[in-house]
């Protein structure tokens, strides 16, 4: 397999709920362009309309007209978030500072997922929570004037971290998030960028009482968590060379990239800039001879999005990988762990489950078989990509659960193979 060309690959979704919800938030004007149009954000943009928000329809170009913090209404009807957990957890932040009652609902994956770790802060600053029996959704929030905190987070989670900054943010209150490692920090400098009176001191945040919020313009760079899959892709080729443009490479978010370059694949950062508070590059990726690699916990919050992707590479790299400390996976749009262990086998792969992640033995053996995608789009993509390797033969289940982060994925993945 050859691997060619140039490809932008959709804007970050981090960055884009962050976009619409910051905007609604604000007094006044700001435009948004390269925003990513999948499921997820449409999901924020729909939300925020229920509550009142002037969110107009999604597209490259768009201006949001906010109208303050104290803006959003009663809603009328649930909040469907469909799909995404952080539309549900960061917007859970903002009602829990809002005087209003909304209940959350979403898919069935989405209705899994835990909420009690974003209603645990949410109702110690004040805010009133009401949980389905296995602790998600339906989640009914009554938010209020809340007070300040002090928050030790058990995981590092941005999106926890994201909605007691949200919360705080929309009550005026002080708060103050300590992680045990440093999760993706896009709400951080999205709100320095914004005038934020905000104080970052290694794996804790701050942010003061009654601080100044303005708008801003958010041109949204490329995600690097697809970009990964096409990092991953030209990794596995045969020769040729592939060109990302325009990819935001937060020190946060590149782990995966960092980490196949240490396992053999070539790759450099061109043109770097800094956009919007964000580090923004040109990420050229070659193919190189793959060796095994060992991930631990300090290593996954970098790559989270990213490890059933190392995973399906890791059957192309000589030697054996090990991947600890990735409880978090149990609890995404599948479990993570069990699903990419069990497709592995399927298709002809060494893989053993381990409680907080897996092994995975390395060949050069052609790989063959149908996968179960339960739903989940990285699961779908990272599977995509092994499918497109030299001598594999994969199918699967559902190729359309991309539309929830890439819907164009499979047209650019046919664009740069040869």
């Amino acid at each position: 397999m050859k691997v060619f060309g140039s490809l932008r690959v959709p804007g970050d979704k981090s960055i884009s709920h962050r976009a619409l919800i910051f905007g609604a938030l604000g007094t006044g004007e700001s435009r948004v362009t390269r925003i990513l149009e999948s499921a997820d954000v449409h999901s924020t943009a729909g939300v925020l309309r229920s509550l009142g928000a002037a969110i107009p329809p999604l597209s490259e170009d768009f201006v949001v007209r906010g109208l303050g913090r104290s803006s959003l209404r009663q809603p009328t009807e649930h909040l469907d978030c469909g799909n995404s957990g952080t539309t549900t957890r960061l917007m859970a932040g903002v009602v829990a500072a809002s005087k209003l009652q909304a209940t959350f609902v979403g898919d069935g994956s989405l209705s899994k997922r835990p909420m009690r770790r974003v209603a645990r802060p949410l109702e110690a600053m004040g805010a009133t929570f009401e949980l389905s029996a296995h602790g998600g959704l339906p989640m009914t929030i009554t938010g209020g004037s809340l007070h300040d905190i002090e928050w030790k987070s058990e995981v590092a989670s941005a999106q926890i971290k994201s909605a007691i900054l949200l919360a705080a943010l929309v009550s005026g209150v002080r708060a103050q998030v300590t992680e045990p490692v440093r999760s993706r920090d896009h709400t951080e400098r999205m709100l320095l960028a914004r005038g934020v009176a905000l104080a970052v001191n290694e794996n804790t945040v701050t942010i003061d009482a009654d601080s100044p919020f303005e708008t801003s313009d958010t041109d949204v760079p490329g995600d690097p968590s697809s970009a990964a899959f096409f990092a991953g892709l030209a990794a596995l080729g045969s020769s040729g060379e592939l060109r990302l443009e325009g990819v935001c490479v937060n020190e946060t978010r590149i782990g995966f990239l960092e980490r196949i370059k240490r396992m053999g694949a070539r790759i450099s950062y061109e043109n770097r800039r800094m956009e919007g508070g964000e580090s923004v590059a040109d990420v050229v990726v070659a193919p190189g001879k793959l060796h095994a690699t060992t991930v631990v916990e300090a290593d996954v919050p970098a790559m989270v999005d990213e490890l059933p992707l190392l995973a399906c590479l890791a059957t192309r790299a000589e030697g054996e990988t090990l991947i600890t400390g990735a409880n978090e996976l149990r609890v995404k749009e599948s479990d993570r762990i069990a699903a990419v262990v069990s497709n592995l086998r399927a298709i002809g792969a060494t893989a053993e489950e381990l409680t907080d992640g897996m092994r995975i033995v390395g060949s050069d053996r052609p790989l063959s078989g149908k996968v179960i995608t339960h739903g989940d789009h990285r699961l779908a993509m990272a599977f995509g990509v092994l499918g497109a390797a030299s001598g594999n033969s994969i199918e699967m289940d559902d190729r359309e659960c991309v539309s929830v982060s890439y819907p164009g994925f499979w047209d650019d993945l046919a664009k740069v193979c040869g």
